[in-house]
């Protein structure tokens, strides 16, 4: 039984002007996160993904914001949930890591003190036995010295450092389902691969439920079961991972895999890059908003939306015209 259901998730921003359009950033995602299981949203900037993390959380902005759909976790939908309640439940049953630390760690307070007000806020600890965990959290995600690190400030610490930081504070209360942002970028190869290595770890040790969000098709290939590939704020594609992979259906979804560098490439070939931007789309509502962007483009996929053909419970497309299965 799934953890976490999505359904029918829509975000849309409104204009600071009045009579300005709203601009919808979330289309419709649905998915399901089960015990153990780690999903992966994927997509280049722009596509929702982030956005759809931080309306699960209920860390959107209350003005200017309209959130519509469901998101049950456990039978309760978080959506509908006081933000009183919420707050009980983020942080404890829910965690996310955020894309940069040190813009989300608290740049003037010791990093000791951002790691035990979790634990005293939710697990109800005293100074001294928050303190005592907060060095084995430290311990546990490699930080070499952590009685030290404790009082030391985010900026004192390397970009690696405060990732796992960050990774510390978010399994503090052994959440049931973490949300990992980009957790690897900005960091260097090496870093990535102790940071990846690190949540597989965590997930095989403690059952939790991972939704990684990245647009590095590397890091899905190491460490995602099943994967969404969202455009226009909209799921295109959900496959397993080996599957995707090996038949990639989706215009989109090749695009994005056609424009990894290869090692048995030729030397000095040109990638294979999508042309455009997200910005180049079109509104679901009347038509495929990749098809600006789209090489296999008809003149339905400007005029019609795309059905949703499915093959079982883990397989999804969204297209007119798909790149044939080999």
């Amino acid at each position: 039984m799934a953890l976490l259901e999505v359904r029918e998730l829509g975000v849309a921003f409104s204009g600071h002007r009045r009579g300005a359009r709203e601009t919808v950033a979330v289309d419709g995602v649905s998915f399901d996160v089960e015990p153990g299981q780690v999903v992966g949203l994927v997509g280049e900037s722009g596509c929702g993904k982030s956005v759809t993390a931080l309306a699960v959380m209920g860390l959107l902005p209350r003005r200017g914001v309209r959130v519509s759909g469901r998101a049950v976790f456990d039978g309760t939908d978080l959506l509908a949930l006081p933000e009183p309640e919420m707050r009980d439940r983020r942080g404890c049953d829910l965690s996310m890591v955020f894309q940069d630390p040190l813009s989300a760690l608290n740049p003037v307070v010791p990093i000791g003190i951002q790691v035990t007000e979790v634990l005293r806020r939710h697990r109800s600890m005293s100074a001294g036995a928050a303190r005592e965990e907060a060095v084995a959290l430290l311990n546990r995600v490699g930080i070499p010295d952590p009685a030290r690190r404790l009082r030391e400030y985010p900026h004192q610490l390397s970009g690696g450092m405060r990732q796992r930081a960050l990774i510390a504070i978010a399994l503090a209360c052994r959440p049931r389902l973490l949300i990992a942002d980009e957790p690897t970028t900005a960091l260097d190869v090496t870093i990535q691969a102790q940071i990846l290595a690190l949540l597989a770890e965590l997930v095989a040790d403690t059952e939790t439920a991972l939704i990684m969000i990245t647009h590095d098709l590397g890091v899905v290939a190491g460490l995602c079961d099943q994967v969404n590939v969202l455009y226009g704020g909209r799921v295109v594609e959900r496959s397993e991972r080996r599957e995707l992979f090996a038949t990639p259906r989706h215009p989109y979804t090749h695009g994005l895999l056609g424009s990894i560098p290869r090692l048995d490439a030729a030397p000095g070939g040109r990638l294979d890059a999508i042309k455009g931007s997200v910005a180049d789309n079109l509104p679901w509502a009347h038509a495929c908003a990749f098809a600006p962007r789209c090489e296999r483009v008809l003149d339905s996929c400007r005029e019609v939306t795309p059905p949703v053909e499915r093959g079982g419970e883990d397989r999804l497309l969204r297209c007119h015209n798909p790149v044939p299965a080999s």
